[in-house]
């Protein structure tokens, strides 16, 4: 297996873009799995259309990136929706769907990639959590909380399990990023909370996402590390 093949999935725009282009930049060669094709081209990127929500899906995608890539050595679950609103408006479906694109893709993206990575002694996941997992959040709504704290933990739960095989398991936790996502700039009085005095970009993301994925990064595992300027510190 080469240690230099990764997966990124919601890679399309946003944080997931930035994380492509910081793995290219690393030598990596990166699949990027999105439901669209991205609309940024970068050399050493496979795009992928793939729904990360569908275990059909996954598995197809995964043995595409194995055969034109190689086994992957790094994986990104990176695919996100956002589900705003208190949870007595929230309906089955928006939860439903909420979890199986957050939380279940990741489930579906590892217990696909892990083999090969235990096999080969060497690997590492990377869940794109968020604060709101760690707090609930402001107005993103409990569906999206609660998938994004459940997405940690599975981080956390794989490094455990595979703390002998060679690979970690590891999580960042976003908060106030200028992303699509976001949608309108925060209130100057939640600004005014960030320490640092600004919003974070998703380059200040992905050079903490390209660390994790790094060699150099072998003795940190089952980690959930903030980055959010300072907003929540625990």
């Amino acid at each position: 297996m080469s240690r230099k093949v990764a997966v990124v999935t919601g890679a399309a725009r946003g944080l997931g873009a930035a994380i492509c282009r910081a793995l290219v930049d690393d030598g990596y060669q990166v699949a990027a799995l999105d439901l669209t094709a991205s609309a940024e081209t970068h050399d050493g990127i496979l795009t992928i259309e793939c729904d990360v929500s569908d275990e059909v899906a996954v598995n197809a995608a995964i043995n595409s990136v194995e055969q034109q890539l190689g086994m992957p050595s790094v994986l990104v679950n990176n695919a996100g929706i956002l589900a705003p609103g208190r949870i007595d408006d929230t309906s089955l479906e928006v939860w439903n769907r909420t979890l199986a694109v957050n939380l279940t893709s990741a489930f579906l993206l590892s217990k696909r990639v892990l083999p090969g990575m235990r096999t080969a002694g060497y690997g590492r996941i990377i869940n794109v959590g968020s604060s709101a997992g760690k707090n609930g959040g402001f107005s993103t709504g409990g569906a999206y909380a609660a998938s994004k704290a459940a997405m940690m933990c599975l981080a956390k739960s794989i490094a455990t399990a595979e703390r002998s095989n060679g690979i970690t398991s590891n999580a960042v936790a976003p908060s106030m990023i200028e992303t699509d996502m976001m949608g309108a700039l925060p209130s100057k009085a939640m600004l005014d909370r960030v320490p640092v005095g600004r919003m974070g970009t998703p380059a200040e993301v992905a050079n903490v996402v390209r660390f994790l994925a790094s060699e150099g990064a072998a003795y940190v595992n089952g980690e959930v590390i903030d980055v959010d300027g300072g907003l929540f510190i625990d």
